[in-house]
């Protein structure tokens, strides 16, 4: 569209055309493929990030209370579902939840062998975060957005309480973030113990996700 074909006003003895308003500024919305360039162009060496609809998210350093958390359940679950049984347990890989969120779960479960897949997968039957700074993050937006995709069990280890948090029941909920979020929600103390809903008949004491009380 040329000057002379938009509309136009008088302004004293002008006859001045009428531009539409500028677009209000918005932030930039990465996908994965661009999220990918940016890695392999360098941008974050020495830095642990994903990519969460759209916006890139820093990771905190970890410390080795949650480090030794993660390598702990790693081995707890591959033990419950060996390679053997058709599971991969995946820790801090990658997931295709969408075009915009590529998140990187510290545990995942999924159904499959490693030589079955060409791509990260897009779901689990299982998914942990070992949650100390980032308990509120992992409560609200991790939780929606593994809702969002089919994740059927998602539980949150807090270090710091001393818990888990075991979310179940996708359900669609429009307020959240991902328009959806867990019906269920309970929380375990180190007394107890929980069953993963892929394998009922194991049992796993939260005590033995845990670091050692020091005396």
């Amino acid at each position: 569209m040329s000057m002379l074909d938009h509309p136009t006003t008088a302004v004293g003895d002008w006859t001045v055309p009428v531009l539409a308003s500028p677009l209000e500024p918005t932030p930039k919305k990465w996908t994965r493929e661009e999220y990918y360039q940016l890695g392999e162009l360098g941008w974050f060496q020495n830095e642990r990030v994903e990519l969460i609809d759209g916006e890139i998210i820093t990771l905190p350093p970890q410390s080795f209370g949650h480090y030794w958390c993660i390598d702990q359940l790693h081995q707890l679950l591959n033990e419950v579902f060996p390679r053997s049984s058709g599971y991969w347990v995946r820790s801090q890989g990658p997931i295709h939840a969408s075009r915009f969120s590529e998140p990187e779960p510290d545990i995942a479960v999924v159904r499959g062998s490693r030589e079955q897949f060409e791509d990260h997968p897009t779901t689990a039957v299982l998914m942990v975060e070992v949650s100390r700074s980032s308990i509120s993050y992992d409560r609200r937006t991790k939780a929606s957005l593994y809702a969002s995709i089919a994740v059927p069990d998602y539980w949150v280890l807090d270090v710091e309480a001393r818990v888990l948090e075991v979310r179940r029941q996708p359900v669609e909920d429009a307020s959240q973030r991902f328009g959806w979020r867990y019906q269920e929600v309970l929380t375990i103390d180190a007394t107890g113990s929980v069953a993963p809903l892929e394998n009922p008949k194991v049992s796993l004491a939260v005590a033995d996700m845990l670091p050692p009380v020091k005396q």
